[in-house]
């Protein structure tokens, strides 16, 4: 087994390789603004890191989000084509989950992940202490989210509204190691592995939109 995993849902870019062991090399930058860029490179570099071929894999990890559309859609893109060209399985994973497996809410019982979705609203979900998702994905404003302030925060949505949650926990972002490891330990636990298609989870439309028909003009 050999699954390169990658995630490109907020402004992190992480890519991990999994030998079905262990994750044997990983990448991680951060930069909004340059995903379909950077994210190529990186994939290369990790396989070249760990003495890899394309040829050599087995799989691929993606997380599906929720996400900005312009960033989520760079990943998505990529698993599915490296899916398609090697003909091999591509599995996704809800980027809030990814998160949630790395984060460590000491004390407490449940925990939010948060991350950002612009225009003020956040990207959440509810977990409990060992990381099991117990209500979300959902999308809206960091400070209608019952029982919020009681609560340690995981993601980068914490830090961009600090009044709004408990206590922030780390990460602030996906990486792709957690990825690897969540897709590794279904696969290899079921037949069924409770995994995502490699569609997106916007769970609102995207900003950009078609231009509608031009008006009409009435001379005077």
């Amino acid at each position: 087994m050999l699954v390169v995993g990658f995630d490109t849902a907020t402004p992190a870019i992480g890519v991990a390789l999994h030998d079905g062991a262990r994750v044997v090399s990983s990448a991680l930058t951060v930069d909004a603004r340059r995903q379909g860029e950077l994210l190529a490179p990186l994939i290369a570099k990790v396989m070249a890191d760990a003495g890899a071929d394309r040829g050599d894999l087995t799989g691929v990890a993606v997380g599906v989000g929720p996400g900005p559309y312009t960033g989520l859609r760079v990943g998505l893109i990529t698993a599915r084509v490296l899916g398609s060209v090697l003909d091999i399985p591509v599995y996704g994973v809800c980027t809030l989950d990814i998160i949630a497996a790395e984060a460590e809410p000491t004390g407490h019982t449940e925990f939010l992940v948060a991350t950002d979705a612009r225009r003020k609203e956040v990207y959440w979900a509810r977990y409990d202490a060992a990381g099991r998702r117990l209500n979300g994905p959902s999308v809206g404003p960091a400070d209608g989210i019952e029982g919020a302030h009681d609560l340690p925060v995981a993601g980068d949505g914490g830090r961009l509204y600090p009044g709004a949650f408990g206590e922030p926990l780390a990460p602030a972002h996906p990486d792709a190691r957690f990825l690897c490891e969540i897709v590794v330990r279904q696969l290899s636990m079921s037949e069924n592995p409770e995994l995502l298609p490699p569609e997106p989870l916007y769970l609102r439309r995207p900003d950009a939109r078609e231009p509608g028909a031009p008006k009409r003009v009435t001379p005077p």
